[in-house]
């Protein structure tokens, strides 16, 4: 379950310096084709702009409806809140394969030219929706997002990063489909609001070194966020402390004990539309909190130390922005629940 600058911010953290991939054409003006990316370990080449292309994730699919591609979209999968606003209208054109990850035979029946994800775990070979090598055996060159490789392996297909994620990744993968699709234009001023924004949104807040907790979905083994990940970014870089800082997986089950063990100061809670698990809505979580014996003696619960984000907002996607813009205006709201702001 879950991004380019390079922050010089005081109290940000660590930042991982991604390495700019090999991209032919990439350049400004026109995209000249054939174009070659390599992506995540592998070089995949581009004859032509895509024309049918199939994203498996939320993701990945909102970042080519912010690039104006809808009418190259095939079909669309792996769903955890409704479409941005912003982008509802071009989304009503494109198909929906899935709500969650769809089924390879489903993704042909799209007829697909091009496919890309945001997570690596559906191109496993077991429990995924199709193997990389496979779609290329079938003329289909795939892509996976930035955000979830280092060093040439997927995170989400089973690797573990060792550095934190930073938005350089997610602005890599704007540029690639942007080159991808020859709307290179589109693709630098997508990435000059995004930065714009980001800026704003930091602006002023310092949480001090506040502990958090990300609690992604679940009420049974909750879902956590680990040390390097993206929720983890939006806490490093708004000068909050993850408890679970000890952790190396991206969003790892744990235990509720260990939870209030951790004690958190803040919880940010991840508010989900998609019904898949028990808690995945804010209220659910909320209730959950206030009720249960063990989680209602926490000073967090207590005192309603909340921050609640969509699950795609604490994902690596272009709505980690708004994730930013969130934790800052409930800084403002709530005073940061005893931090204070700069």
């Amino acid at each position: 379950m879950a991004a380019a600058v390079v922050l010089a911010l005081s109290g940000c953290g660590a930042s991982e310096v991604v390495e700019e991939e090999k991209v032919s054409g990439q350049g400004e003006g026109k995209t000249e084709y054939p174009l070659t990316i390599e992506n995540c370990g592998r070089e995949i080449t581009i004859e032509s702009a895509p024309q049918n292309v199939v994203s498996l994730d939320q993701n990945s699919t909102e970042i080519l409806l912010s690039l104006g591609l809808e009418e190259h979209i095939a079909g669309a999968a792996s769903w955890t809140d409704p479409i941005l606003d912003s982008l509802a209208e071009a989304n009503k054109q494109v198909p929906r394969l899935s709500d969650d990850a769809p089924t390879y035979e489903v993704v042909l029946d799209a007829d697909p030219d091009f496919v890309t994800a945001s997570f690596g775990r559906h191109y496993n070979e077991e429990g995924g929706v199709v193997s990389r090598d496979r779609l290329a055996e079938t003329g289909i060159e795939s892509y996976l997002s930035p955000t979830d490789c280092e060093g040439g392996t997927s995170i989400n297909g089973g690797g573990t990063r060792t550095q934190l994620l930073t938005l350089d990744s997610l602005y890599q993968e704007i540029r690639d489909m942007a080159a991808i699709f020859d709307v290179k234009d589109r693709g630098e001023k997508l990435i000059s609001e995004l930065q714009s924004r980001t800026d704003a949104a930091l602006k002023g807040v310092d949480l001090q070194g506040k502990t958090v907790a990300f609690w992604f979905a679940d009420t049974r083994t909750p879902y956590i966020a680990g040390k390097y990940g993206s929720a983890s970014m939006l806490a490093s870089m708004t000068g909050m402390e993850n408890v679970f800082s000890d952790v190396d997986d991206d969003w790892p089950a744990t235990g509720w004990e260990t939870f209030v063990e951790k004690d958190p100061e803040i919880i940010v809670l991840g508010d989900l539309q998609r019904d898949r698990f028990p808690g995945d809505r804010l209220d659910d979580k909320i209730e959950f909190l206030k009720s249960d014996p063990l989680t209602k003696t926490m000073g967090a619960v207590q005192n309603e130390c909340f921050i609640a984000l969509h699950g795609a907002e604490m994902n690596p996607s272009i709505r980690s922005v708004a994730g930013l813009e969130k934790i800052q205006s409930w800084t403002k709201e709530s005073g940061g629940c005893g931090a204070g702001a700069s």
